[in-house]
């Protein structure tokens, strides 16, 4: 069961003291549970639960592919590997190391992929990944999330601590808009229905749900009924609440942190065009690399704010 919070508010806690605060929980609590860092200790929180818990929690380097190899080892042990690094090294870096020493062989290991998009900022467009998810999602057996916020991430590491599997999970590494209220529990496979409408319905995952939130208050203005769903699984998406809303509201715009191409976008149109064909827009990332800059110049150089996502809704109303 989900609840909704106010919008326009931040997280009070980083994303990256979530993920450190649920390793060391974990440790703590007897868990087989191994996370490797690829020399990204301190950008991820993570120092002091080395220093507590040096024998569960290893920095393996800047070597990606040996990080997730390692994993796969440690998982055929009967461990619980974490594995945490950027999300342009977590994706294209380790691409034959994901396919196969975790997916081919199914191996049992969590891949936590951080600065999503333009959330990378001043790391520049060699760390400023918006292809990623796409390279994942076309993996055979991978589970692809994108956490929307804090309490969504505290309570998708909790849930992934107990399940089986290659699971990859992007995320910012700071503050994230807030999006939901403290004790909401997610269901991996199924969106949620932020706001219902009848007109148009925008389908959003990451940082893009707060922008669609807004948008969707924008249009109201308008006199347009704009349905949000936090599409926060993007493999296996939720195909019938995607079929269902095409129904509903003839009408989609999907608004993503990421290429347009093989990600949110590309997922919901091959949904639509086997299920129910309707006009929808992609709002996302052109044609284009990253650069460097702060995430509000970022989101407005690469069109992923609430105002353009209205202007695709324009489009099809």
């Amino acid at each position: 069961m989900i609840k909704v919070a106010e919008i326009g508010s931040k997280d009070s806690i980083e994303m990256r003291k979530i993920y450190a605060g649920f390793i060391s929980d974990q440790i703590e609590a007897g868990s087989d549970i191994i996370a490797l860092e690829a020399d990204l200790m301190s950008s991820m929180a993570m120092d002091g639960v080395h220093k507590k818990y040096p024998q569960q929690v290893i920095n393996c380097g800047i070597m990606e592919a040996n990080v997730i190899g390692t994993a796969a080892g440690l998982a055929l042990t009967g461990r619980k590997p974490f594995v945490h690094t950027f999300t342009a090294f977590a994706s294209r870096r380790c691409f034959d190391q994901l396919f196969m020493s975790l997916d081919y062989q199914r191996n049992n290991v969590k891949v936590i992929a951080s600065d999503a998009g333009v959330t990378a900022c001043h790391n520049g467009g060699t760390h400023m990944s918006f292809e990623d998810m796409g390279i994942v999602r076309g993996l055979a057996h991978s589970v692809v999330l994108e956490v929307t916020d804090a309490v969504m991430f505290a309570d998708i590491l909790n849930q992934l601590a107990h399940l089986e599997g290659f699971y990859w999970v992007r995320t910012i590494r700071k503050q994230a808009p807030t999006i939901y209220q403290p004790g909401s529990h997610f269901t991996i496979g199924k969106g949620n229905v932020l706001r219902d409408g009848t007109d148009i319905t925008l389908i959003a995952n990451g940082i893009m749900v707060a922008e669609a939130l807004a948008a969707a208050q924008q249009l109201g203005q308008e006199g347009v009924s704009a349905a949000v769903i936090d599409m926060f699984t993007l493999k296996p998406i939720d195909r019938m609440l995607v079929k269902n809303y095409a129904e509903k509201t003839r009408r989609i715009v999907t608004c993503e942190n990421h290429s347009i191409h093989n990600g949110l976008g590309s997922a919901v149109a091959e949904v639509l065009v086997e299920t129910c064909p309707v006009p929808m827009r992609r709002v996302g990332v052109k044609e284009r690399y990253g650069q460097v800059g702060t995430q509000d110049f970022l989101q407005k150089e690469y069109g992923l704010t609430a105002h353009d996502i209205v202007s695709a809704a324009r489009e099809l109303l």
